[in-house]
């Protein structure tokens, strides 16, 4: 983190003064910067990890973590492959062409703007990103190996397409509405919309977990095992925002740190509103919702954070805290089980960050190509149109195509583990072994974990004897 912290104010001591250095130091800066930001996203993974492990039991942690890693190490070389390629390999309307395994690229060097090492090495991280959305949602009752293929797929195919039609210059990034095109700086949509629907879809095709919902609609409250470990992810991914959003502007100038300004209020926006909703419904400040508002106001600047002032900021974060509350209950009305609220949270709200612009936008972020084009500040409803058909583009196809991937991998390998290793917990039945070393201690369970045999009945979804 030291390191951190000393290359970023290196960074602008340097690069801001005018006349003070030359092209090529400014390229050197500019791809310092983007590397460090993209460090600081990489350690997201980290905040993901904690955030998921905190909020499920402590029979699955293993499994957590597990899933984590596993999306950063196969998913990244799944974009190293292919899916870079797909993503920014050539102006086709439809999907790149070139640049599979980064062949063809000289690594070396800052001759001219971003090198190819340091592109990669950013979306790399981005990609990662996106496929650990779902992780969350598909907690609990997931084969590893099934959720290895998915991560592969989504990092692969599913998310770099979605990355052609916007940042690549694909489909989306043509639409033209009176003059109107669409905008998304660091990936409401591209990145938190589309992990968002993949983990809606999963989480439909998995079914909810043994004993959450009743028939009569009521709701089992499973809780986390451990509210410290998921607030400490919230503070990482908190942390390692400032390196995604700011990041995104691809280059070390003064606009960083107001993309980084804007991002820190719509997070406490989005905190307070959250918070203040739940207590109100429920009589308690409940800490998960604090921790999933907070990412909600980060999500929905994400798409905004370099068009909207900081009045604009502080309303998208505040809505999107209000509107995490709602969603988390209204999808377990319709009894879809999301351990970690990332449907709520990454869909729902990326899809409210990306309609926002239409409403808010006040400065051109280099996608817009003029400033006042919110509606609120008389730019008409041309980019509100424009930004929700980006939003119906993107989130069916995400689901469209998260729907085949998953029915494949069902009818191939089967999604779900049995209910017997469910009720057991995945970290023995999957990972050979507790994610905690107390749990058999806890249980009383002298045997080896192997022997662990659990009965139960599926009628009442209750455990009836663990031997």
């Amino acid at each position: 983190m030291v390191a951190i912290l000393a290359t970023v104010t290196a960074v602008f001591i340097f690069a801001n003064p005018v006349g003070a250095q030359t092209a090529d130091t400014q390229y050197v800066l500019d791809n310092l910067w983007v590397f460090t930001a993209g460090v600081l996203v990489f350690f997201m993974q980290a905040g993901f990890a904690l955030v998921e492990a905190g909020m499920t039991r402590a029979k699955n942690v293993s499994n957590i973590m597990a899933k984590n890693i596993a999306d950063a190490g196969v998913g990244i070389l799944a974009f190293w492959a292919v899916g870079f390629a797909f993503a920014y390999g050539g102006d086709h309307w439809l999907i790149g062409t070139s640049r599979f395994f980064l062949s063809g690229e000289s690594l070396f060097g800052f001759t001219q703007g971003l090198s190819p090492a340091t592109e990669f090495f950013f979306q790399s991280v981005f990609a990662a990103t996106a496929v650990t959305i779902a992780s969350g949602a598909m907690a609990e009752r997931t084969k590893f190996s099934s959720y290895i293929a998915f991560s592969l797929l989504m990092t692969a195919v599913i998310y770099p397409v979605a990355v052609h039609w916007t940042w690549g210059g694909g489909l989306v990034s043509r639409i033209n509405i009176m003059g109107a095109t669409y905008s998304d700086f660091a990936g409401s949509s591209v990145v938190h919309g589309v992990g968002g629907m993949a983990a809606l879809v999963g989480a439909w095709k998995l079914g909810p977990r043994i004993g959450r919902y009743n028939e009569d609609g009521s709701v089992n409250e499973i809780p986390g095992h451990s509210m410290a470990l998921a607030v400490l992810g919230v503070f990482i991914l908190w942390f390692g925002w400032f390196g995604f959003n700011p990041g995104s502007e691809l280059a070390a100038d003064d606009f960083v740190v107001f993309v980084a300004v804007n991002t820190l209020l719509a997070a406490c926006a989005g905190m307070v509103a959250a918070t203040a909703l739940n207590w109100y419904r429920t009589g308690v400040p409940s800490i998960a919702m604090a921790a999933n508002g907070t990412l909600a106001g980060l999500v929905a600047i994400t798409a905004g954070a370099g068009t909207v002032n900081t009045f604009g900021a502080v309303s998208i974060g505040f809505l999107a805290g209000l509107l995490v509350v709602l969603a988390i209950a209204f999808f377990d009305r319709i009894r879809i089980d999301d351990p970690v609220s990332a449907i709520s949270v990454h869909g729902v709200c990326g899809a409210w960050g990306t309609l926002a612009i239409g409403l808010f936008a006040r400065y051109d972020d280099a996608f817009l190509g003029r400033d006042n084009a919110g509606l609120f500040y008389g730019g008409g409803v041309a980019q509100l149109i424009v930004q929700a058909l980006v939003v119906l583009i993107l989130f069916s196809f995400a689901a469209g195509a998260s729907w085949v991937v998953f029915t494949a991998i069902d009818r191939l390998m089967g999604l779900r583990v049995p209910a017997e290793d469910e009720v057991i917990g995945l970290d023995i039945t999957e990972h050979g072994g507790p994610g905690y070393s107390l749990d058999q201690t806890v249980l009383g369970l002298g045997a080896p974990a192997t022997t662990v045999a659990t009965t139960i009945s599926l009628e009442t979804q209750e455990t009836l004897t663990v031997t």
